[in-house]
């Protein structure tokens, strides 16, 4: 089989840091069991400073495109992962776990700290995570290494990228010099939350940049004022080679070229954890094409990756997981006469 194409992704690089509490704790630091915060640099220091007096605390490399980037790494695709992080001791250790994960590192440094997830976990397993988003809101044009692009087949970003004027600076250079390249541009619109703030944007950036753009039902509805994900993915499809729409429980709906592909779900009735299943679909969807798939075989491969990161808490694969779906995608869709 030939050579897979590789994946260039610029992100917010945030370290998860995961924390068993008690409801007590919870109460004391005066948040609300199960809440999702993004919190200011003061939280974030007392929440650091609370960590220290627990015991063994996870650090894991997080953010939506950087976890995409990771799991197309797991499962053996060459990827890039561009951002920013501080000159600290989390920016140290997001760098040294992407290196173990086998990603490329195209971070830059700041001076401000890096920006972090601090989940804490209570005895019913329920999860309060709390975002500081720190130095990722500097990562600007200047950080954007056209080499790095230029050398690459496919480049990643999400909608999370638009919430300050140098992360937009930023992708818009990747974007040009993607173009230049002949790199593919790959867009996860992310959070429904940016629709609302920048839909005349999104809506012209699929328009006149996108050749893939990935959203859920509840993106698409708002961008396109409509509650049909099928209608939506056709509507996206007619501005972008390939428009995607998640439609939880009920699968995905994929538009290429004008033809509309059902994907069936593959995962559970009840997920354990469906933290990051979205960006888990766009490594498999984008998986498959780096790997010369059909559509419909990397929506396939998509709809498996999303189901089976679901069955588990966290939103990576261990590596002994990565390769068992390598080895079942190999011999599912990637297996051809010749290989037998």
């Amino acid at each position: 089989m030939n050579t897979p194409a590789k994946v260039y992704g610029i992100g917010n690089p945030l370290i998860d840091i995961i924390v068993n509490v008690s409801f007590e704790d919870l109460s004391v630091l005066e948040l609300t069991k199960g809440t999702m915060n993004l919190i200011g640099l003061e939280k974030r220091l007392e929440l650091t400073e609370f960590i220290k007096t627990k015991n063994n605390p996870v650090f894991s490399c997080g953010g939506s495109c950087p976890n995409t980037v990771i799991t197309l790494a797991a499962m053996g695709i060459e990827t890039t992962l561009a951002g920013k992080v501080g000159k600290d001791e989390y920016g140290a250790i997001y760098r040294e776990n992407l290196a173990k994960l086998g990603v490329h590192d195209s971070l830059a440094d700041s001076q401000s700290v890096t920006g972090s997830s601090i989940i804490l976990v209570s005895p019913d397993s329920d999860r309060t995570m709390n975002t500081y988003l720190g130095a990722n809101r500097e990562f600007g044009p200047e950080d954007v290494r056209e080499k790095d692009i230029s050398s690459s087949d496919f480049f990643h970003f999400t909608g999370y990228m638009w919430d300050t004027e140098n992360q937009k600076a930023a992708v818009r250079k990747a974007l040009e010099i993607s173009k230049k390249s002949n790199v593919k541009i790959s867009f996860d619109i992310a959070d429904p939350f940016a629709v609302n703030r920048y839909r005349e944007m999104f809506l012209e950036l699929i328009e006149k940049d996108c050749d893939i753009v990935f959203a859920n039902r509840d993106e698409a509805s708002v961008l396109f004022d409509n509650q049909d994900p099928a209608e939506c993915c056709v509507r996206m499809g007619r501005m972008c080679e390939t428009a995607v729409v998640k439609n939880g429980k009920k699968g995905s709906f994929v538009c290429h070229r004008g033809k509309l592909y059902v994907i069936p779900v593959q995962g559970p009735e009840t997920p354990i954890d469906t933290t990051g299943a979205g960006d888990t679909y766009a490594a498999g969807f984008l998986y498959g094409l780096c790997r010369g798939l059909s559509i419909e075989e990397s929506g396939t491969a998509a709809s498996l990756l999303a189901g089976q990161i679901i069955k588990q808490k966290g939103a990576q694969f261990s590596r002994e997981k990565a390769e068992s779906l390598k080895q079942r995608l190999y011999a599912g869709l990637l297996s051809t006469p010749e290989d037998n």
